[in-house]
């Protein structure tokens, strides 16, 4: 199906309460997300960062980054598919450090580049609580048994 016609069949609070459910080390040690948009090509993702996201020097750990760039990604993908996608598995993350982030929310901004029925490419650009782009990452996934 041509990706102009596809719908989303969850919304961020659907994507959220399943990962809750289904994928609750997600949010271990108190870790907290915002899912403020999507469409079928985009998603932005908010990660209220706390005290134990940070590295010595008071900026967000690499981790911490790493983690979110993979976690939106996923949260698109099952926005288009709904659980169906919970067995999707990444296969590539690569992940370009721009500059420190400062203590505080991080956001990521989901851009898909290839949505395929083997593989799903993404772009996530990530910026600090001063709106600054930190990191530049990229995510392919494998998208097991998602439907159509």
């Amino acid at each position: 199906m041509h990706d102009g016609k596809r719908r989303l069949k969850w919304q961020g609070e659907d994507v959220l309460a399943f990962l809750r459910t289904d994928f609750p080390q997600a949010f271990r040690d108190g870790w907290d997300y915002t899912v403020e948009h999507l469409t079928t090509r985009q998603a932005i993702v908010r990660l209220h960062a706390h005290d134990s996201q940070l590295r010595p020097g008071g900026t967000i750990a690499g981790p911490t980054m790493m983690h979110l760039a993979d976690f939106a990604f996923y949260v698109l993908l099952l926005a288009l598919h709904g659980a169906s996608a919970r067995l999707s598995v990444t296969t590539n993350l690569s992940i370009s450090f721009l500059r420190k982030p400062v203590a505080g929310d991080l956001v990521a901004r989901v851009e898909m580049l290839k949505h395929g029925r083997t593989l799903s490419v993404g772009a996530v650009h990530m910026e600090d609580a001063e709106g600054r782009v930190v990191a530049h990452a990229e995510a392919t996934y494998h998208m097991g048994a998602a439907e159509w």
